[in-house]
């Protein structure tokens, strides 16, 4: 019902969003194209309606005398609150539809000509999509299951039916045969088939809620065929009585008038099965029974780039050579050789086992091979090879003393250890922090090395330089971008920026000495953090003396505070009790501040309204210059 004593707003999309919001319109957009809404009435200014709800209706109320703060009733938890609700959308937009729908009927197109009705078309008869059918195929049955509150579930017209098909000797569910499978039937059961099939878009289903009408067209079909059973009795079928079932029929409600024109329809489209023709098998000549093999794809790869994967002399030397290289070095350190494809570790000689079994379990776990014939610990995997340096190149040589031969050296200087670097630049009064693992890499080799489990960087064809990640500068990085960004959970990046304001310097100055070792800072940083550092060592303001001599010396000393974070361009609070000179120790800073100043700008002061008079009467009292 629409009715209307002034014109309504014009229920479009824009307004209805800034009524009350994208996702309330689009949840009362879904309730109005499913047709939930059952009456709508315009009494200027409230529109009311009811939509269908799943345990009661609702019974939106929404008056628009104010359409900025309109006010919303209904019995929805958001209408409780006076809030727009999804159920007051709804009838909105089928408010709009309804006046749409007269309009367009009081302006009938000229021009209009209707178009004769076409004449029904004859059905036409369909076969079963989902079952492929053929003469010399399996036995198909379906076997209808009916439920043990059978009674209950008529009355409500409302009974679920299980379907399941004896095929051959085995019953599956009627959704489970096979596609590729071939069947044949009797013509009731294909007729039942395609009833089934009609009702589920062209598919089988082996759950199905019926009303007695449909039912009772299912049965008429499958009359005298032994296919009707209980669910709890599934060996006894139900006997036919005069081709009605005892215990089924006298509960199924009478068929409407749209289900008997249906059923006639149905009764017509009697299903035709197409019959596929049984085909002698046949077999070709020259059949292989050999499985074809499938593609290599490391064969692929070599064949694609040659010479990547092959080994060249001095990759893997013999443990001969290697021991001779090491043989200069002395007996009681520890000696390093090899190269970016394996590693070789002699452990020094005569000291405690203690002393060198943390380095021992060390190589164990990185997969180091100790070689019986020369006591020497051996990694020969370019991948381990690499993340093993990566992780403890710097603990061999700092921590263990490590002495690493000549052609280690000539073999690795390609190679390099990551180190952090970091540049600040002022911008616009704040410091730009940028803080980077590897100098001048590519963040997204960088990024694509840690995702895949290595710790190294190798360049390209053209570039043979291999960048090493080292764990320390890594766990470093990670540990400064959780602080400075104050994210405990922020997940590594290679690179790290930020804008500093001035009261973050101090924190983030001591962060970076303690992490990156021989940083400064910049001179402007410098002195911007000392001015929070040296807070203890205050110089006097520039308080005028007939002034300064009115001051008490707690409050002197908070005139000089104030001061010093001006002039280094800080800010604070001054908090203290009540009646201590807050607001002459505020006009002794202004003063200070427009005695200095080359061309004095205005102080802006905000303070309660209570108190509007009371700095007037000490501004005119203390400061009267201002």
């Amino acid at each position: 019902m629409v009715s209307s004593s002034k014109a309504p707003p014009i229920f479009d999309r824009s307004f209805l969003l800034e009524l009350a919001g994208g996702l309330v319109f689009k949840q009362g957009e879904r309730l109005f194209e499913t047709g939930a809404v059952t009456a709508v009435k315009w009494e200027c200014p409230v529109l009311s309606g009811t939509v269908k709800g799943v345990d009661e209706p609702y019974a939106p109320d929404l008056n628009l005398r104010s359409t900025v703060f309109a006010v919303n009733r209904c019995n929805c938890i958001d209408g409780r609150r006076r809030k727009v609700c999804a159920h007051a959308v709804a009838i909105a937009l089928h408010y709009q539809a309804l006046q749409r729908e007269q309009a367009n009927a009081a302006r009938p197109h000229p021009d209009f000509v209707p178009e004769p009705e076409p004449e029904p078309e004859a059905p036409k008869p369909r076969g079963l999509r989902s079952v492929k059918l053929a003469a010399d195929g399996d036995k198909l049955r379906m076997l209808v299951f009916l439920p043990p509150n059978f009674e209950a579930a008529a009355e409500r017209d409302a009974i679920v039916v299980k379907l399941d098909a004896a095929a051959g000797r085995e019953i599956v569910p009627l959704n489970k045969l096979s596609p590729t499978r071939s069947y044949q039937a009797s013509a009731p059961q294909l007729a039942a088939l395609a009833l089934v099939e009609s009702w589920c878009g062209g598919k089988l289903a082996s759950l199905l809620q019926l009303t007695g009408g449909r039912l009772r067209r299912l049965l008429d079909l499958l009359v005298d065929e032994p296919t009707i059973y209980w669910v709890k009795k599934p060996n006894a079928p139900i006997d036919w009585q005069d081709a009605k079932l005892p215990g089924v029929h006298e509960f199924l409600k009478t068929a409407s008038a749209q289900e008997v024109a249906e059923d006639t329809a149905q009764q017509a489209e009697a299903p035709i099965a197409v019959v596929d023709a049984p085909q002698r098998p046949t077999f070709k000549r020259n059949i292989s029974l050999r499985e074809k093999s499938k593609p290599n794809p490391r064969r692929i790869a070599e064949a694609r780039v040659q010479g990547t994967w092959k080994t060249r002399a001095g990759d893997y030397p013999v443990a001969k050579s290697v021991a001779d290289s090491m043989a200069n070095y002395p007996a009681n350190r520890l000696v390093v050789d090899g190269s970016p494809n394996f590693i070789a570790i002699r452990l020094p000689s005569g000291r405690d086992d203690e002393s060198i079994k943390p380095l021992r379990n060390i190589l164990k776990l990185e997969g180091f091979q100790l070689e019986p014939s020369n006591r020497k610990w051996w990694l020969r995997d370019r991948h381990k090879a690499l993340n093993f340096l990566a992780a403890h190149w710097k603990a061999l040589r700092e921590q263990w003393g490590a002495l690493f031969t000549d052609s280690f050296e000539a073999k690795l200087a390609h190679v390099e250890l990551s180190e952090l670097s970091i540049e600040t630049q002022e911008e616009g009064g704040r410091f730009a922090l940028d803080v980077t693992l590897s100098k001048g890499g590519d963040e997204t080799a960088v990024r694509r090395a840690i995702a895949t489990g290595r710790s190294y960087v190798e360049g390209d064809d053209s570039d043979n330089k291999i960048t090493l990640l080292d764990q320390a500068s890594v766990q470093r990085l990670h540990q400064i971008e959780r602080a400075v960004s104050g994210q405990a959970d922020r997940p590594f990046t290679p690179t790290f920026s930020k804008r500093l304001d001035t009261q973050e310097l101090l924190d983030v100055e001591d962060l970076l000495d303690e992490m990156v070792e021989g940083w400064q800072p910049p001179q402007a940083w410098q002195d911007r953090s000392r001015a929070l550092k040296q807070v203890g060592a205050l110089e006097a303001a520039p308080v005028r003396p007939a002034f300064d001599s009115i001051l008490r010396t707690y409050q002197r000393i908070g005139v000089a505070w104030l001061w010093h974070l001006y002039r280094h361009d800080l800010g604070g609070i001054l908090a203290d009790e009540m009646g201590l000179g807050k607001t002459l120790q505020a006009l002794a800073l202004i003063e200070c501040v427009r005695t200095t100043q080359a061309e004095p700008m205005p102080a802006l002061v905000v303070c309660p309204a209570s108190l509007v008079e009371n700095w007037m009467r000490e501004a005119g009292r203390f400061v009267p210059g201002l």
